[in-house]
């Protein structure tokens, strides 16, 4: 197809890598049914690169779509052509969200949906002869996702162990009263302290140094011998281990670890019952051999033996490294979580790795008297079996502190994220957004009060 130079066809698509400050433009044939915008000779085109500018206006991540007025053909003939800017991340993001304790988190899922999509499985299923349940919900492990739960385990042993060198050389508060945290040589001065007698202290934070808990919180969850056993009662909740809820994903998953047996099915599971099955006979199967675990498992290094870095060089390597195995965690653990499910309770951070949630009543939240104490289970996101814990971005370690005044102007970072950044990691690409780089940040009040 060919078409005059003053017809020529392009559009601006923010939804790719691929941006203006990349210096990427991708040539793409046209589409039909598109809104076009046409242009006439370079300078036309040229004007239009000055509106897509960054300085010109904030986007997001969608498609813009320009039209202007058509131009009369000329006789020349030329190819057309689509002109195309992509950038999967926004320029700046809203930072995340505070929960009241007494609201109920909200479903990944509406309830609408869920509702909506069973009633159009169920009439796709009608008429249909059953078919085999796959793994794992017949008892059977995914074979293919073992290498990648050996990867998750050790992601989380070398983030833990990297997090205890690096808290050597950078600085990390946490509050007394409360469970916030700030990464920076001195803690900052917003007044955003809820903890115990905050309003004495008029919201401020009273700092001391922080852990690697504080920085890696910790999520425990119940340990099951059999994925698709009965459910924990309430007066087994003390006779139970508990152990991180990572690791127990990691163990249903695949991983074995001698301190916490389970249950391997060799054949699938016969179902008797909507609720109800038996194991199938394994008496003819060989008697099973103990093998070597896939891949070898690391161990935590205690704290007596931790070291700090010993240069620059090796601080901003260790950094590198921590960061790539927080990717490599959580970017595992989400793949995880698609095949085996994972449970959280709507009013507090109680965490349960298996098909349905427990049935200890000890849940604490508000109003947990109206519900005997127990837990209204919903399916979990990996924020809840991995939380990122948001802390202030600092621009500058070596300037001035964060000033309370200016406190619209400043990012935040995951903690992990922003030990790394300061300890010379470069940033990743999707934490950009929230930390806000690309905002100039005023030198006073008075010129933060001439912003528009």
């Amino acid at each position: 197809m060919s078409a005059s130079p003053s017809s020529m066809r392009c559009w601006v698509d923010f939804n790719s890598k691929n941006y203006l400050s990349h210096g990427k433009l991708v040539c793409l044939p046209p589409r039909m049914g598109s809104s076009m915008l046409s242009y006439h000779s370079r300078a036309d085109f040229l004007k239009l690169n000055s509106l897509t500018s960054l300085s010109s206006f904030q986007h997001r991540n969608g498609k813009l779509k320009l039209q202007s007025k058509p131009i009369a053909p000329s006789r020349k003939l030329h190819q057309t052509c689509a002109l195309v800017i992509r950038c999967d991340h926004p320029q700046n993001a809203d930072l995340p969200r505070y929960y009241s304790k007494k609201e109920k988190k909200p479903f990944p899922v509406p309830i609408v949906e869920l509702r909506r999509a069973a009633r159009e499985r169920f009439k796709k299923s009608r008429g249909q002869p059953k078919k085999p349940v796959p793994p794992p919900k017949n008892g059977l492990i995914v074979k293919s996702l073992v290498p990648l739960a050996y990867d998750v385990f050790n992601g989380r042993i070398t983030l833990i162990n990297n997090l205890k060198k690096l808290l050597k050389v950078v600085k990390v508060h946490a509050c007394r009263y409360c469970n916030e945290i700030h990464v920076g040589p001195i803690g900052h001065p917003f007044k955003s302290c809820r903890g115990h007698r905050a309003s004495i202290r008029k919201g401020l934070h009273q700092w001391t140094y922080a852990t690697v808990e504080d920085v890696f919180v910790p999520v425990d969850s119940y340990h099951l011998y059999d994925r698709l056993g009965k459910r924990i009662r309430h007066d087994e909740r003390f006779s139970i281990p508990r152990l991180p809820a990572v690791v127990e994903l990691c163990i249903q998953a695949g991983v074995d670890v001698p301190e916490f047996p389970t249950k391997r099915r060799r054949k699938p599971i016969i179902r008797i019952g909507k609720s109800e099955f038996v194991d199938a006979d394994e008496s003819e199967l060989p008697d099973p051999v103990p093998e070597p675990p896939l891949k070898p498992i690391l161990t935590e290094i205690p704290d007596t033996e931790i070291v700090a870095p010993r240069d620059q060089e090796e601080t901003i390597q260790l950094a590198e490294e921590t960061l790539e195995a927080w990717e490599q965690m959580r970017r595992g653990a989400k793949k995880l979580m698609r095949m085996y499910p994972v449970r959280v309770c709507g009013y507090c951070p109680e965490v349960h790795v298996g098909p349905s949630g427990h049935k200890a009543q000890n849940c604490g939240a508000h109003k947990h008297q109206q519900r005997n104490g127990q837990h209204g289970w919903q399916s979990a996101v990996l924020d809840d079996l991995i939380p990122p814990r948001y802390v202030w971005h600092v621009p500058d370690v070596n300037g001035p502190p964060l000033q309370r005044e200016l406190r619209s102007f400043y990012g935040q970072a995951p903690a992990v994220v922003e030990i790394c950044v300061q300890a010379g990691a470069d940033v990743p690409d999707q934490y950009k957004p929230t930390m806000r780089l690309d905002i100039g940040i005023p030198t006073s009040l008075r010129e933060a009060e001439m912003v528009v």
